[in-house]
This record gives C-alpha cells, structure tokens and sequence, in this order.
C-alpha cells in the first residue's frame, strides 16, 4: 500500500467535502434570491431547495463520467439511509416527545416508503436499466407537480428551511410588513424561529442594509454550481482511489464514508429543528431527501448504465436495510416522536456502518 497516496487522496476527499458544502450553500441561498427577485413562485423555489440533495446528485453526476457507476449508486442508497438512522434519529433525540408529528409529516411519510418500495424491487429484481430509470426521473416529476399542487390547493405547507448554516445577516422588511417570522437574503430559507414580539424593521433599517444588486447574486450563483462540480468531481475521483487503496468495493465507500460525509448538512439541521420542536421540518426535509436520491440520483444512475460486476454491486443486505429504514421511518412518524426511538435508530446506524466495514466489505 502506498501510504503517501492513501493520505493524500483522503486529505484531497475531506477538502472536498468542505468544498463541497460551501458550493452548496451558495447555489440554495442565492437561487432563492434571483428567484425571488424575478417573480418566480415561492412554492416552486421551496420545492427545487428544501430536501433537494444537490451535494449527492454532483457526487453521483461526477463519478458516472469517471465510470465509477457503483460508487454513484452506493451513495445514493447510504445517503438514504444515512438521511433516516443518522440525520432523523439526531432529530428525534432532540425533538420533544410531547409534539406529535402532523398529518403533512405523515403523507410524506407515507409518500417515501411507496418510492422506497418501488425501488428496492425494481433493485432487487435487477430492473435498474435506462428504462425504468426514465421512469424513476419521470415520478420524481410527477413528484415535484403534486406538491406544488397540493401546496396550492392548501392542503400542505412548503418547507421554508433549507440545510444551510449561513445566517450572519439581519432580515430585510419594509414598514408595511407584518409582524411574524421573517427571512434573511443570505439564508432566505432559514428564518427566524423565535422572534422577538412586537419588533419590526423599519424604513431606516433597509435604508442602512441595502439589497445587493441582482448580478451579484446570479454571480454567486454560478460560483455555487462551479464549487458544487468542483467538489464532485474531488470527491468521486479521491474516493475511488481511497476505496482502491483500502481494497474496498466502491459500493461500500459510497455507502459508508461518502454518504456519512455528504449528509452532514442534514444532521445539523435536523438537530437544529429538533430542538425547536419543528418535527414537521424534520420529516419534510428526510422524506424529501429521500426522494429525490431514490428517484431523481437513482433514476440518472440506471440511465446512464450500471456495469454488472459481482464484486462491486449491492447486496440484499444493503436493499433490505435501506426498506426497514424507511419502513421505521413511517412508523415513529405515526407512532410519534421517541428519544428511545432515536436512540435505537442511531444504534441501528452504527451497527450497519461496522457491518459495512466489516462483513460485506466485498
């Protein structure tokens, strides 16, 4: 083993992540402005933001033009169930055990473990081909309409907090906006959670704090994707070679480091939102997550072509864990929420990664 490469590629992997992260914030942050400033609806910005993964989906872009197709799919299947056991289970832990989740927090539920069904059989029976890839793009649409649908028919809320963590400016408001929670232009999806009552920002405040010009954001924007292709392309190519060193399967590497890494953002934000009590959030941003892998990274996947290589796919351990997951998923969402039930998911967590490295390292 060269020990001078293998240090070098997981140094290039943790920059990468970091890389990684940073261009993600940019794009969601500054999409949502130009979106904003350009008259393009709030439910379709909240659907294209909250619970998209655009950290995995350059990941998984990146390694399917490097021919790491495995690599590409073991990161989609452990970000999901890094999304459930690691990221849901620090929620709950978190999270009241008095608030029960509500009936939106129970369709998307309900919703995730039908996607999450469809695809472990299409696995399974070994149908992820460009076929019913185009199919799993086609109801990750259908998906995307159907909320906006029911969103606009009033019968859910969109999700107005996205996984960024950059909140350092004060919200703009103009004199005649009521008093509420309020969101700022360099986290416009992450809002105040608990307002002072009766304070307003007033005309001389946004005198003070002026919005920026419009192409700086669209610059920022682009700098966001920049990073984000950057950041997949790193972390695909230094992954495969850790994984070549380390005499891994790159299924294995996706399903553990990769997908552990990637879904950091998640995990803070689902601790953030237990301790505020916003169990919705939690279950909105997990489901949504969800599908959009199974769907949408999975979908892109299957078109592009899995190579059939025995010693580097997926097992039925990994599907198996991957249906559970979401199968708990449902039911402490109708059960309601538990620190127990966290606990054990975290437990569960753990006890798949040791597995992972251990047993079916391949």
């Amino acid at each position: 083993m060269n020990w001078d490469s293998l240090c070098f590629n997981i140094a290039t992997l943790i920059a990468g992540a970091f890389v990684l992260d940073f261009g993600a914030d940019k794009f969601i942050d500054h999409t949502v402005i130009v979106g904003q400033r350009l008259g393009i609806s709030p439910t379709l910005i909240a659907l294209l933001t909250a619970g998209a993964e655009y950290e995995e989906l350059a990941v998984i872009v990146a390694a399917i033009l490097q021919h790491r197709s495995p690599l590409a799919l073991g990161n989609a299947m452990g970000s999901a169930i890094s999304n459930i056991l690691g990221a849901f289970s620090l929620g709950l832990l978190c999270h009241p055990d008095r608030v029960d989740f509500d009936s939106s927090a129970k369709m998307y539920s309900v919703l995730l473990l039908s996607v999450t069904t469809l695809f472990v059989a299409l696995a399974f029976f070994h149908q992820l081909n460009r076929v019913t890839g185009g199919i799993l793009i086609g109801v990750f649409a259908l998906y995307i309409m159907s909320i906006g649908y029911a969103i606009y028919r009033g019968i859910t809320q969109p999700t107005y907090l996205s996984d960024s963590d950059n909140d350092d400016e004060l919200p703009i408001a103009d004199a005649e906006r009521p008093i509420g929670p309020s969101t700022s232009e360099n986290s416009p999806l992450l809002g105040n959670a608990n307002p002072p009552q009766g304070t307003i920002t007033t005309v001389e405040e946004t005198d003070r704090n002026p919005p920026r010009p419009l192409y700086q954001h669209v610059f920022q924007l682009l700098l966001g994707l920049l990073a984000l292709s950057l950041s997949g392309y790193i972390l695909a190519h230094s992954a495969g070679a850790v994984a070549d060193s380390l005499h891994l399967s790159g299924t294995v590497f996706g399903l553990t480091v990769i997908a552990f890494a990637t879904t950091l953002p998640e995990k803070l934000l689902s601790i953030l939102s237990g301790f505020r009590g916003q169990g919705g959030i939690i279950v909105a941003t997990t489901a949504g997550s969800n599908i959009f892998l199974l769907t949408l990274c999975v979908g892109i996947v299957a078109v592009a072509g899995i190579p059939v290589d025995e010693a580097d796919t997926f097992l039925l351990f990994d599907l198996a864990t991957v249906w559970m997951s979401s199968l708990c998923f449902t039911a402490v969402v109708f059960l309601g929420p538990s620190r127990l039930a966290g606990l054990v998911l975290l437990a569960a967590y753990i006890v798949f990664l040791v597995l992972e490295f251990t047993v079916y390292k391949r």
